[in-house]
């Protein structure tokens, strides 16, 4: 436990690729890697006395990015992880009473894919201990779009009066609706947000490790939630 720990991390894990590359081996071989990596920081998490955490898990634009068996596999494995949460009541999502929760434009995935992942936000969204939040074909400026889009359709119909458009009104039309801004938000191998909870970060701490997420190591973690615990927060005053 660590004292005045974030209660929201966010996390941009960058480099499963470049490791597997590295290694010589399929760049799919750096996901499994750093899906494993997820795990080990959940439990890290809980050490400190972290109780919400967000996933940089896939980008929108990974979607047409990535190669096609690359991204196969991704959600082959997105899927298989969802399906030991509904089957497994040992998993730690149960144990740990983790509120699991996938946000994104969920509509480009397939289709049984979003139906797994609405079914283990269903099964766990009772669970007040943790919560681990996952973006999945996600962009921080489409989200900015979506919630203008959903507001402006408000004021067409008259539920809601320009006037009324107030900070916690968009924050009502965002994705992470009901999740609250992250405190810091960690990114390995690289010094760039790109597009992850752009509203939401604006008042966050950042810390950028130079290393590949598959080789993070809790050291490197705790220095960073620890650095965080030792800084003033503003919140732009």
């Amino acid at each position: 436990m660590i004292k005045n720990a974030p209660k929201h991390v966010g996390i941009i894990p960058d480099g499963n690729r470049r490791f597997a590359k590295r290694l010589l081996q399929n760049p799919w071989k750096g996901h499994e890697w750093g899906s494993e990596k997820m795990h080990n920081v959940f439990q890290w998490c809980k050490e400190c006395g972290i109780k919400h955490m967000t996933f940089y898990a896939l980008s929108k634009e990974n979607l047409k990015s990535r190669p096609k068996k690359e991204l196969d596999f991704l959600l082959k494995m997105a899927g298989k992880e969802i399906k030991d949460i509904l089957q497994d009541k040992k998993h730690f999502v149960h144990k740990d009473k983790v509120k699991v929760t996938f946000f994104g434009k969920l509509d480009l995935l397939p289709k049984d894919l979003q139906l797994d992942m609405h079914r283990a936000m269903k099964m766990t969204k009772k669970y007040k201990k943790y919560t681990l939040n996952l973006a999945v074909a996600y962009g921080g400026r489409q989200e900015i779009v979506d919630m203008c889009k959903s507001i402006a359709r408000k004021v067409a119909t008259g539920k809601l009066k320009p006037e009324r458009v107030t900070e916690a009104v968009i924050k009502q039309n965002l994705y992470t609706n009901g999740v609250p801004d992250p405190d810091l938000i960690i990114r390995t191998s690289e010094n760039r947000l790109s597009g992850f909870l752009l509203w939401q970060s604006a008042y966050a701490e950042f810390a950028f490790i130079d290393t590949l997420w598959p080789e993070l190591t809790k050291k490197q973690f705790v220095t960073a939630v620890k650095s965080y615990a030792d800084r003033e927060r503003r919140f732009g005053k």
